[in-house]
């Protein structure tokens, strides 16, 4: 591994102590940026350092990015042994053991959600219950309200498309309860769904639901409900401590009468491991420190300013996540008789005159638009559209030989599903499969529509669904396919994973294959070398996987680099 100078432990001439010498440019740069009190030395790219417990940790964290040659090996290692991350100490989750759920639960669990419950309750309904997709989170929360004492009334946040399910859910799985406590068999807890953003009473009930995105515009509203459990669905939508949505979980989860603070989702990092830190301060206050602290211990910055977990650190953090708040199963696990999930990459054909004429045309509209940017915002929109331009173009290239590869799965399938990005190609797909009366899911479809076209597909009214890959990803169960076929690849790894396993779970009797149809002579391959060839910084905190670091970067300068190659070896 490269080295990016020296570390020595000299008597510096100037302040005449015992201090640190750093040598090279990236690493005297790191020391000015992160040591105040340090200065400059006699010679060039050098910085001398006071000897004090807390720089040796500086020094320790800059080590950990940029190897430096240590020439006072026996002082160093003395001296850095003292300065350890100091742990947190918090009671460890117990064996998890099979139990049954309260009275109020109707339905049945199997023998993983029992012990699902039982973490729920031994953590006091303060975790994360992160199980892959199709593995009934839902069911294992309702199971844990049912059985905690004071639980309700309960907010359930989630997104948009799932507040249905959820209300159906509650509905099945959960018997109402009186004011005296006495258990209605033939009722169901009461439930509103809230779906305006006006400020108004909302009344009583015991299930409130409301989607993220509304959620900082009822904060006062809700705040006077004496809640008692907050649920976060798909809680990755927290993921960012900047966002509205964000803030308005953390005040409410800070709220007086909140005693449990439970969050759900099969992918709670989506693109870096440092994304994990903003939800579990929800749930567990303080377990990974402030922020900063966490970046310090955990965490390098990338030269775009991106906390990337350290892969020396990623197990590390696993275990600290399971330990205290996070609960992990993969369907390999528990579900012995679940089929094998199988991704091929597909190469098709494309035309590639069309797709080279439209990156010609998408380069010279961007040159004149980086030309014309007045703001780093402009520059940064234009570049956002150049690549969301090559993304449509290489679908519509390759588009009359992902209808051919659909026909051909058709006619040797009983059901399949076809996701893509593009609301064009979904239009474009629709029309050339008509034949197969498909049924479709898309951003904008109310929830009543949405259920109706699923109702279908489930039921075996059509055999082919099309759906938006950001659309058809979360809150629906389409168990009743077994091939998967993606006609247009998105960016993030989660997008596609959670898009295959609303397939891939409880009920699936098949194989699930997972086809990635990549258009030959376009920029598909790149796409999918980060989606399907690569191992993930999420995997090895997730998993515990040995995997390769590759941090999704630079996504942009990559396909717009890429798209001037291509355009100069036409």
């Amino acid at each position: 591994m490269k080295n990016f100078g020296t570390l020595e432990y000299v008597l510096d001439n100037y302040s005449k102590t015992w201090s640190w010498k750093v040598t090279g440019s990236r690493a005297v740069s790191m020391v000015s940026k992160l040591i105040p009190e340090s200065w400059y030395g006699e010679g060039p790219n050098e910085a001398i350092v006071p000897d004090s417990s807390e720089n040796v940790k500086h020094l320790k964290w800059i080590l950990e990015r940029y190897p430096l040659d240590i020439l006072s090996k026996s002082v160093w290692q003395r001296k850095s042994t003292i300065s350890k991350h100091p742990k947190i100490i918090l009671p460890k989750t117990e064996k998890l053991e099979r139990v049954n759920p309260g009275e109020q639960f109707r339905g049945k669990l199997l023998n993983f959600q029992k012990e699902g419950l039982d973490f729920l309750l031994k953590s006091s309904g303060n975790a994360l219950l992160a199980d892959e997709m199709g593995l009934g989170k839902t069911v294992q929360t309702l199971a844990y309200l049912a059985s905690e004492k004071q639980a309700f009334p309960a907010l359930v946040v989630a997104p948009l498309v799932t507040l249905n399910n959820w209300q159906r859910e509650i509905g099945k799985f959960m018997k109402r309860k009186s004011r005296n406590g006495r258990l209605v068999e033939n009722e169901v807890p009461t439930s509103t769904i809230i779906r305006r953003g006006k400020t108004e009473e909302l009344g009583k009930f015991d299930f409130y639901i409301i989607n993220y995105d509304l959620l900082f515009k009822r904060l006062n509203d809700l705040s006077q409900l004496d809640i008692r459990t907050i649920v976060c669905d798909e809680v990755q939508n927290l993921r960012s401590k900047t966002t509205k949505k964000y803030d308005a979980v953390k005040k409410l989860a800070a709220l007086p009468s909140i005693k449990y603070r439970i969050g759900l989702s099969g992918t709670p990092i989506y693109n870096r491991g440092s994304e994990i830190w903003p939800i579990v301060d929800i749930l567990r206050p303080g377990l990974l420190g402030n922020f900063n602290e966490f970046c310090e211990y955990f965490c390098y910055v990338n030269e775009k300013g991106k906390a990337i977990v350290l892969k020396s650190k990623r197990e590390s953090l696993r275990n600290q996540l399971q330990k205290h708040v996070m609960l992990r199963r993969r369907k390999t696990d528990v579900l012995k008789e679940l089929k094998d999930k199988v991704r091929y990459k597909e190469v098709i054909d494309a035309d590639t005159n069309y797709y080279f004429n439209e990156l010609d045309r998408i380069w010279k509209k961007l040159e004149e638009e980086q030309k014309d940017a007045e703001s780093a915002f402009d520059k940064s929109s234009s570049y956002q559209r150049a690549i969301q331009s090559e993304r449509q173009a290489a679908g519509i290239a390759k588009l009359p030989h992902v209808i051919n590869f659909v026909t051909n799965i058709m006619e040797i399938e009983e059901s399949v599903v076809v996701f893509c990005h593009h609301r064009s190609i979904h239009n474009l797909l629709h029309q050339n499969l008509s034949d197969f009366s498909p049924v479709s899911i898309i951003g904008g479809q109310s929830d009543k529509v949405r259920q109706e076209q699923i109702d279908k597909f489930q039921n075996g009214e059509s055999k082919l669904m099309i759906a938006g890959l950001r659309a058809g990803n979360v809150g629906i169960n389409l168990h009743r396919a077994r091939y998967v076929i993606f006609a247009e690849l998105d960016w993030s790894p989660a997008i596609h994973r959670q898009a295959e396993d609303r397939l891939h779970r409880i009920g699936q009797k098949n194989t699930v294959f997972a086809y990635y149809l990549i258009g030959n002579g376009t920029l598909d391959n790149h796409v999918a070398n980060v989606l399907v060839d690569k191992s993930y910084e999420i995997d090895s905190i997730m998993d515990g996987n040995n995997s390769e670091n590759f941090e999704n970067k630079e996504k942009a300068e990559l396909i717009l680099a890429q798209i001037h190659d291509k355009i100069s070896a036409k």
